[in-house]
């Protein structure tokens, strides 16, 4: 099943290709076009004179802030990780080759319209034009970006890979050729990231004009601030994803939309009846035998200072690649993890102008991996739940393996837009959406869980679901500022219900019990809180370390159908826990915090620290060097304003992934807009952009977006062409 060569490592410029003095001229004759203003806050404004100059010039800025991470994430979408970062990366270089071919990207792209192909054109010219200007800029491994790269994404997020619960460790187990029986352990997807998405109507803000709240949780840097804007009708403010192409959440002159991540089912698992006869394998459809169709993979992968070859057999069915052996069966997957249509819908919607064009382009059905916050400069308000939904037979449980060898659980098609789940202009007035379930995303107007089918939206609620209603509930006139302190609330409702459990049980201690003495002091602490994290608060502390060791369940939220959610399983866990479930754990948080801070009593801000590395191999957090406090802390509990962090072999704690780009903008006659990054636009420790937006990141203070050119021109730090 494996082969394994050994090859030589050649110097990096053998492999490099130069361009051709045809390309360079058609590079620089595109600069001529594009016209870049970098801001003060280093925010690169891109205008060009066509769509496709626009797109060549945000990929040249985006590679002058952080190439690294526009060539890893393409590196990552063509399964060629472990090339550099060795063999630990195989295996999800496979995983990623069996459900995104390149082939079939080549294809797509040659039979694109004109007017998108030269956008594609436009977005490798940019990247490539910058490699020509910058030769001491050295790739890792991309010496030359194709325009079909770009089609290896799925929506605008470049990890939006689904897999249904089929894990990496499956897929090695398959492919190396261990099919012994071990108990299948069923995965818990991460609980802390995800995104917050608001949206108000004109009746309940101060000004009568719709305003959106866009606040996606992700890996910190994972996507920079931009403008790209031509005389073709373009105008798009907002954050894209390191080497695309288009605004991935952000707004126009007319309309804004944010994504949140969901547990809509978009991947199946099928059991295969496989058969071996001597002219080969065969699966079983409608008791009709097909031949597995039988691919060769080779990878390279680093080892010391060499390359490696290993190939793999890989196999396929009419559902798709085999991912896995769970009971001695064979695992397909069906998914739709590489869509040109997601890719076209990503940009056109960019150019809407009204409620009625943003429609048409969710009517392309090719959204896999995202719900949609929306609202315009009509007023407009509008949330809809996933968007690639494929039409299957409600009697099964599409959570689990299904029968693959029967036509009845085949796809039947896309369900349409006006069949999903979605809520156009409740009369509440406002709408929310925090990876949380659709069905109170509106309150009182939300849509009924009975009108649709359980595999649309098996999303539970979970506790940023309950401090978004609670404190959407409480009508208020909004503006930008009130909308940012809702969205920064410190409300943690999970400790609603924890510490009031905790204070039962500590109670119901006898008197001789020595906890009694011991938790005392903490118990007092936790007692006098409101719920709300504080830099300055010893019950934050004492409540998130204390809470991430208790049971496992109550940190579960996205679930699958029948599974309680994260809010039903905390009050199951608080109502049932006995003594030692809560106070155990209290003492080892006192215990834990004293070893590492020779005392028990600190304050959050203390601890929870923000300090951006420089992405230099092998740097780490450290405790010795300069950070900032923060408040805020982790989704899990229900803060809004999501701050993700970790001891890293360190006894203070550091955020990596949480808010990253948030803004909040106000539609009307003209665009009022706030926003933050978290640290800086740019990926180069030298610049001063690398941390200029750090302290009011740490603090919930938001900048000035600058949207119109005469506003940018008064706060230019810098105008030029691509290549000066």
């Amino acid at each position: 099943m494996k082969k394994v060569f050994l090859l030589l490592l050649l110097p990096f410029s053998l492999f490099a290709q130069k361009f051709t003095p045809t390309e360079i001229a058609a590079f620089e004759a595109q600069a001529k076009k594009v016209n870049i203003i970098r801001d003060k806050w280093g925010i690169p404004h891109v205008y060009g004179k066509s769509d496709a100059d626009a797109v060549f010039g945000l990929l040249y800025a985006q590679c002058e802030d952080d190439f690294k991470r526009v060539e890893l994430n393409y590196i990552e979408k063509l399964g060629r990780l472990s090339e550099i970062n060795g063999e630990k990366d195989l295996f999800n270089d496979l995983q990623i080759r069996l459900l995104i071919d390149t082939a079939e990207a080549k294809a797509d792209f040659a039979k694109l319209q004109p007017s998108f192909k030269k956008l594609l054109e436009a977005y490798a010219a940019g990247i490539n034009y910058y490699l020509y200007k910058n030769p001491k800029v050295k790739p890792a491994l991309l010496t030359r970006f194709r325009p079909w790269f770009a089609l290896l994404w799925t929506d605008g997020s470049i990890g939006a890979i689904n897999t249904a619960d089929l894990t990496i460790a499956e897929l090695k187990k398959f492919y190396t050729g261990d099919y012994s029986p071990t108990a299948y352990v069923p995965v818990i997807k991460d609980q802390q990231s995800g995104s917050n998405g608001f949206a108000f109507a004109p009746s309940i803000t101060e000004s009568g004009n719709a305003i959106l709240y866009i606040n996606p949780h992700t890996t910190f840097y994972f996507r920079p601030e931009v403008q790209m804007q031509s005389e073709e009708g373009l105008n798009a403010y907002g954050a894209v994803t390191w080497g695309q192409f288009f605004v991935y959440q952000g707004f126009n002159e007319h309309l804004g939309w944010m994504h949140t991540s969901n547990n809509v089912d978009i991947a199946d698992m099928y059991a295969e009846k496989i058969t071996k006869t001597d002219k080969g394998l065969f699966y079983e459809y409608d008791k009709k035998k097909y031949p597995v169709v039988q691919k060769k993979m080779t990878f390279k992968y680093l080892d010391g200072g060499s390359l490696k070859s290993r190939t793999f057999n890989t196999y396929f069915t009419n559902k798709g690649p085999i991912m896995a052996i769970r009971d001695g069966k064979w695992i397909s997957l069906k998914s739709k993890n590489r869509n040109t249509a997601s890719l076209v819908q990503s940009w056109v919607r960019t150019k809407a102008k009204s409620f009625e064009e943003y429609q048409k382009a969710m009517d392309l059905k090719a959204n896999a991996s995202n719900n949609t916050v929306y609202a315009d400069a009509k007023g407009n308000i509008a949330y809809w739940h996933g968007n690639f939904i494929p039409i299957r037979d409600t009697k099964y449980n599409w959570s689990e393996v299904v029968d693959g060898s029967i036509s009845a659980t085949a796809w039947k098609g896309l369900h349409e837009v006006k069949d999903m789940v979605h809520v156009y202009n409740p009369i509440n007035g406002w709408l929310q959406n925090c990876n949380s379930t659709p069905f109170s995303s509106a309150g009182k107007n939300s849509p009924i869980k009975a009108n649709y089918p359980t595999y649309m939206a098996p999303d539970g609620e979970n506790f940023r679901g309950v401090a978004a209603n609670r404190l959407l509930e409480n009508l208020n006139k909004y503006n930008l500022d009130k909308v940012i302190a809702t969205g920064y609330a410190p409300y943690l409702p999970a400790f609603e219900v924890l510490i009031p459990a905790l204070l039962r049980v500590y109670e119901q201690l006898p008197q001789s019990d020595p906890l009694i003495k011991e938790l005392a002091a903490p118990i007092a602490i936790l007692k006098a809180w409101d719920y709300r994290s504080a830099e300055n608060s010893e019950a934050t502390t004492l409540a998130f370390e204390w809470a991430q060791k208790l049971n496992p369940i109550i940190q579960k939220v996205y679930i699958n159908t029948g599974e309680k959610d994260q809010v039903e399983n905390t009050k199951d866990f608080a109502a049932s826990a006995r003594p030692n479930d809560l106070l155990d754990p209290l003492k080892a948080t006192m215990a834990d915090l004293t070893k590492r801070f020779g005392k028990w009593q600190i304050a959050w801000g203390e601890i929870n620290r923000y300090q951006r590395l420089t992405g230099a191999m092998n740097e780490k957090y450290d405790d010795t060097l300069p950070s900032l406090p923060v408040g805020f802390g982790s989704a899990l509990w229900g803060q809004l304003s999501s701050y993700r962090s970790n001891p890293f072999k360190t006894n203070k704690r550091y955020g990596f992934s949480g808010n990253s780009f948030v803004c909040a903008v106000e539609f009307g006659p003209r665009i009022k807009a706030k926003s933050i990054l978290a640290g800086g636009n740019s990926g180069d420790p030298t610049s001063k952009h690398f941390t200029d937006q750090a302290l009011m990141y740490s603090k919930g203070e938001f900048k000035d977006v600058l949207f119109y050119k005469e506003d940018v021109l008064r706060n230019a730090e810098r105008s030029y062409r691509p290549g000066e």
